[in-house]
């Protein structure tokens, strides 16, 4: 199964991932494209001058592809996310305003690293944009 990205080209916002069996992307040779699952959603939905339509691989975050084949678009594509068409990268929308966007990977950077990664241990840590800070929720007792 293939996945696009629904997205409005006037704020780059996805709006909706859909999934097209991979049988209506092949080409004449038998060769997955992207333009043949566009003109396929397009056939279903019809054309829009506002919408624009990318395939996105769900096996891409962080630019990595997680089954080790090559990253697609940098990460998933996420509805309220948005698409950057001049680097061509889907990502999440923006947490805090003091966090910055990571060129390579697409995902939100603290200011400052969290005190641990998850699964470390059982501590959950959040963000305080006022203190600039993460903060220890619910300590261990």
């Amino acid at each position: 199964m293939a996945h696009f990205a629904k997205i409005d080209k006037n704020t780059n916002k996805v709006l909706q991932v859909i999934g097209v069996h991979n049988n209506e992307l092949l080409d004449e040779n038998g060769i997955e494209s992207e333009e043949k699952g566009i003109n396929f959603l397009e056939s279903l939905y019809g054309v829009d001058s506002n919408i624009m339509w990318k395939k996105t691989s769900y096996n891409t975050w962080a630019n990595t592809h997680k089954l080790g084949g090559t990253p697609f678009r940098k990460n998933y594509a996420a509805i309220d996310g948005y698409y950057d068409p001049i680097a061509d990268a889907f990502y999440k929308w923006q947490p805090y305003p003091s966090w910055t966007l990571d060129p390579q990977t697409f995902l939100w950077n603290a200011p400052i690293p969290r005190p641990n990664g998850p699964g470390d241990d059982e501590k959950v840590y959040i963000w305080n944009e006022e203190n600039q800070t993460w903060d220890l929720q619910n300590p261990p007792e």
